[in-house]
């Protein structure tokens, strides 16, 4: 199994950091559509309980970003394309190959806001045979959804395409009786292609565009104290967000060893809500947010595989424009911020891996950013802010046998600084970059026949400066660089083929972030919970293929208590989600019914945004597709 983790392609195993895996027909079969549904079978992995479409705040090893601040403590690429913050990280995993989740700071080679990680997602290559699937799928609360993916040659051998879509529609699941409605219905629109020309065997050009719309209800949030999934809000809530990528991919062989690569990228997202925040009949309270994000990027890279050594080098730039339009109806009458914001960043890094032994090997890599950003504010006033970093990694790797592989690293990572961009009444004071240095010993390999693959890893991190929500007075809430804490934990993963017909896998996350210092106007947090960092977490998974084309899988997923601010009075308790499916193949033909969440397990976040809202959990959908594959 192969991946790019580390920009380059090798062998799971010869990977010196702690790294999931997953091949886009294993998500397919088991009906995962979302990042989420990913995340469930991945330690040490989650996402805040947002409850809106096209954002998603990631969780990795206890680090988390914020709502209000532009930038994420994990990075995401689709095809190479970086998404840097969490409006747009989102994906709906449809014609994907295989999707790579990377654990620990990844800034020496990904740069700013991959401080916890990397979320690297491939979708099929064009070339080579044809082919087309096709899916229709029914399901709870009058859900119905269609996707095809498709691909092939076009008039020549040197020149292919493919296509990819999907439309998906579902009624919501809160009531709202003062309108008579459920609040929640949610609809998307996404569509993809991609032109590969291959004009000699050394050349390969890829052109990608990449589409997304939103047309939702509500965020799932209602009242603290609600009894039930019901909200009586007279203001109405939506969703109309959207986004758009458009991306060049060339690699060129410059000799048998030796490739060049260039990816030039331009980043569309505009996140476009409003959300009713008071849940009652009158508007006393209700959000709206405007804002459109654009990113520029390129990267150029010369990359070396040899017989005992591997190298990159590489260059790097993005520059990054926001407009942001907020406003806030409050009980004292409606409140608006207007403000553009503007960044770019500028990078050289590179990595060696060289062998030392026969069994030893070496990796020493190395990046120096600078990041700058601005914020002009609507009466005129503008704000600079500007920082360097180098983020170092070194890794020893010892092939103890043909099947074990053990690593010791070390890498730093930072996530960058911003201004807070919704505190109008405070100037938008800016905060600093997140730093963190992470210690991290592994072990993964093969054994027993060759039937049991294994990964385990442990870690600890130091974070400094780290970005958080502070009350600086009662109501305001900015972000500052007002805590010092570490995170320490391991990971184990497991997948074993039991028999001829059955396989097992299972992921645990065990973590413990907690604050060294922290204090704000709520009281002193030392010793706590970071907010959203569960200390434990896991997946088990068990799958039956039937040689006559039956198969049926059970996955049980599991996350520990979680708390949702820095003073660790609000929580969402521990919880189980048991996800079923179920299907049968017959030549091209195919067909499974599935049940999410099939014990109907509520684990709402009681208390999400400072003790102001809870977020509902999706209730038990039960569904069937029907699929063509020609």
């Amino acid at each position: 199994m192969t991946v790019t983790a580390n920009k380059i392609e090798q062998w799971l195993e010869e990977v010196p950091a702690s790294l999931s895996l997953f091949h886009g027909d294993d998500l397919r079969d088991a009906m995962v559509e979302d990042l989420a549904g990913a995340a469930r079978r991945t330690p040490s992995f989650g996402f805040q309980p947002i409850g809106q479409s096209g954002t998603n705040l990631p969780v990795v090893r206890g680090l988390t970003s914020h709502v209000t601040a532009f930038s994420s403590s994990m990075l995401m690429l689709v095809d190479g394309v970086p998404t840097l913050m969490g409006q747009g990280f989102e994906h709906n995993l449809l014609g994907v190959e295989r999707v790579e989740v990377l654990r620990g700071p990844q800034s020496t080679l990904y740069g700013r806001n991959a401080d916890a990680g990397v979320l690297n997602i491939h979708t099929r290559q064009p070339g080579g045979e044809s082919y087309a699937r096709f899916d229709a799928a029914l399901g709870s609360r009058d859900k119905r959804s269609l996707r095809f993916d498709l691909g092939g040659k076009l008039v020549t051998d040197s020149l292919s395409a493919s296509f990819a879509g999907e439309w998906r529609e579902q009624d919501g699941f809160i009531d709202n009786p003062h309108r008579g409605r459920t609040e929640d219905n949610r609809e998307r629109y996404a569509g993809r292609a991609a032109l590969r020309w291959t004009p000699s065997p050394s050349s390969d050009v890829t052109l990608r565009y990449a589409r997304q719309a939103y047309r939702d209800g509500g965020a799932q949030w209602g009242r603290v104290d609600a009894p039930w999934r019901e909200v009586h809000s007279g203001t109405a809530s939506w969703n109309r967000s959207s986004g758009r990528v458009l991306a060049l991919d060339i690699e060129h062989e410059l000799t048998e060893n030796l490739h060049f690569r260039s990816l030039s990228a331009r980043h569309d997202f505009h996140d476009h809500v409003r959300q009713d925040a008071d849940f009652q009949p009158l508007d006393r309270l209700h959000v709206e947010r405007d804002h459109h994000l654009s990113t520029l990027s390129q990267e150029f890279r010369l990359e070396s595989v040899g017989s005992r050594h591997q190298w990159l080098l590489g260059l790097y730039a993005d520059r990054d424009d926001h407009e942001l339009g907020f406003r806030q109806q409050t009980p004292f009458g409606m409140q608006h911020t207007d403000v553009d914001l503007g960044g770019d960043s500028r990078a050289l890094f590179g990595q060696w891996t060289q062998a030392l032994a026969p069994d030893w090997s070496l990796t020493l890599g190395g990046r120096i950013e600078r990041n700058r950003i601005s914020l002009t504010a609507e009466d005129g006033g503008r704000q600079e802010r500007d920082w360097r970093r180098f983020t170092p990694k070194v890794a020893l790797q010892h092939e103890w046998s043909s099947d074990t592989r053990l690593y010791a690293s070390y890498a730093e990572g930072f996530r960058a600084g911003g201004f807070n961009a919704f505190a109008r009444a405070d100037g938008f004071p800016a905060y600093d970059p997140q730093r963190v240095a992470s210690y991290e010993v592994g072990l993964k390999g093969w054994a027993l026949d060759r039937r049991l693959r294994y990964a385990a890893a442990a870690y600890w991190m130091d974070i400094n400066d780290m970005q958080v929500q502070q009350i600086t007075q009662p109501g305001v809430v900015h972000i500052t660089n007002a805590a010092e804490a570490y995170s320490t934990g391991l990971e184990l993963e497991a997948d074993y083929l039991l028999g001829t017909h059955w396989s097992l896998q299972a992921a645990l996350g065990v973590n413990r972030t907690r604050f060294r210092e922290f204090q704000d106007l709520a009281g002193d947090h030392r010793g706590n919970h970071n907010p959203f960092a569960p200390d434990l977490d896991g997946y088990l998974g068990l799958r039956y293929d039937a040689p006559s084309g039956w198969y049926a899988q059970a996955g049980l997923s599991g996350v520990g208590r979680t708390y949702l601010d820095a003073a660790n009075d609000h929580r969402r308790d521990a919880y189980g989600r048991l996800d079923l499916s179920a299907g049968y193949r017959h030549r091209q033909y195919g067909i499974t019914a599935y049940v999410d969440n099939a014990t109907d397990e509520r684990y709402d976040a009681v208390g999400f945004l400072n003790g102001m809202a809870r977020v509902y959990s999706e209730p038990r959908e039960l569904g069937l597709r029907v699929s063509v594959d020609l």
